[in-house]
């Protein structure tokens, strides 16, 4: 296909958004999205202010969007420099939740990413030990977040995009980092892939027949774990630890990373999933152990193993006065409390031995006896709100009630164990 055919049938949308760099990639493709007449276009410049020159480069994408008569978006972001991954992810990161941030529902967003960038992403993430989905690369339509995203030229080469700009006189900017030998991807563009295409003369070619096997077989997986995944699931939520371990080794590890991809987590390292293995699915029916990774826990409970976003520590005896006449907003992302009834209450966490004689029992239990009854985790027992009125417990979780209690609601996010029929 020609350069100037890739955008001849666009994924159905109300808009459309060229992430603007002002490079030559990016110019090329709001050249042509204008030439197509997309409809709604519209560009989106991201300020890193990782650069002297990038208030200048704002300056020229403002002048060259209002000569093309097409509306620029400029945004800025603060780049984390202590970022774990360096500073390619910590820009790539800041500059791609901004641009989600910057869309409006149905707008489709754009991006450059051609040939060259895609034999490049399958070689360093080679180089980094990634799996069969890592080798996928980019797809030329996939999700960023939860937004659309299109690359229309992910099958044209550079040198095809250099051409076109050299016939229509089109004018960019060049980003010294980008031949910056401090920068993985830039010293693999300007060192290791002329050196390698001295060698193998078809290295790109192969490199996207790679990208190309391993998004058929990603898919193969991909479609394998959503099998897999009902087989273990728990009705009230988490996957069965007998289950997972009749699993063969691979099917586990591939079920878990689908569950975490399902649960919105971030992806887990093998030496997590080792860890995993070792330490909280080998560990007895009656341990509660728990394995931490970046930006996600693993928990087990009696059978069942549980995931989801760190959970913060409450102070203990954290009680808050509430008059119940507006929801209650509790701390820590524990959600809200609803009261039909409005009067003077307090709510609390974490008092440990507290009791309660529930309606329709004949005796008084603790906190810890409720819950496991229930089959409540043990870490989600000092994040039950308790209610107390006139110094009296009178409701725990709006689940366990006395008769004096008022009609009260609790709304929260059911995440980590907690069971799934009490969500609203």
């Amino acid at each position: 296909m020609r350069l100037d055919q890739c955008l001849l049938n666009p994924p159905a949308a109300t808009g459309y958004a060229v992430a603007y760099s002002g490079g030559l990639d990016s110019t090329v493709l709001l050249h042509l999205a204008r030439a197509q007449g997309l409809p709604g276009l519209q560009a989106i410049h991201v300020h890193h202010g990782l650069q002297p020159a990038a208030d200048d480069w704002v300056a020229r994408a403002e002048q060259q969007c209002q000569q093309w008569g097409v509306p620029l978006t400029v945004l800025r972001v603060m780049v984390d420099a202590q970022h774990p991954q360096g500073p390619e992810a910590a820009a790539r990161e800041a500059r791609y939740a901004a641009l989600c941030g910057a869309l409006k529902p149905g707008t489709l967003l754009m991006s450059a990413h051609h040939a060259d960038d895609q034999a490049e992403t399958v070689l360093l993430r080679l180089c980094r030990g990634t799996g069969v989905e890592g080798l996928a690369a980019m797809q030329s339509l996939t999700l960023l977040g939860a937004q659309p995203l299109w690359r229309p030229l992910l099958n044209q080469p550079r040198e095809s995009l250099q051409a076109y700009a050299k016939a229509q006189d089109l004018r960019w900017v060049e980003d010294p980092h980008n031949q910056h030998p401090r920068y993985a991807r830039s010293w693999l563009r300007s060192t290791a892939m002329p050196l390698l295409r001295s060698r193998w003369p078809q290295l790109d070619a192969a490199l996207l027949r790679t990208a190309e096997h391993a998004s058929d077989a990603a898919q193969l997986l991909q479609d394998l774990a959503r099998d897999l995944l009902p087989t273990v699931c728990l009705p009230e939520g988490g996957l069965s630890v007998p289950g997972l371990l009749a699993l063969k080794p691979p099917q586990r590890r591939l079920v878990l990373r689908h569950w975490l991809a399902t649960l919105g987590l971030p992806p887990v390292a093998s030496a997590v999933l080792q860890r995993l293995e070792r330490e909280v699915l080998a560990a007895a029916p009656e341990a509660h152990p728990l394995l931490c990774w970046s930006g996600g826990e693993f928990r087990r409970y009696r059978q069942a193993l549980h995931a989801g976003p760190p959970m913060p520590n409450l102070p203990e005896d954290f009680c808050l006065d509430w008059d119940g006449q507006q929801p209650l907003a509790l701390p820590f992302g524990l959600g809200r409390m609803h009261s039909a009834t409005p009067q003077a209450m307090q709510v609390c966490f974490g008092l440990a031995g507290v009791r309660i004689k529930p309606v329709g029992q004949a005796h008084h239990r603790t906190l810890r006896q409720l819950c496991q009854q229930a089959g409540v985790p043990p870490w989600w027992r000092s994040r039950l709100p308790i209610v107390f009125v006139n110094r009296t417990v009178v409701s725990i979780a709006a689940r366990w009630d006395t008769a004096e209690a008022p009609a009260l609601r609790w709304q929260f996010e059911p995440w980590l164990g907690l069971p799934a029929s009490w969500a609203d």
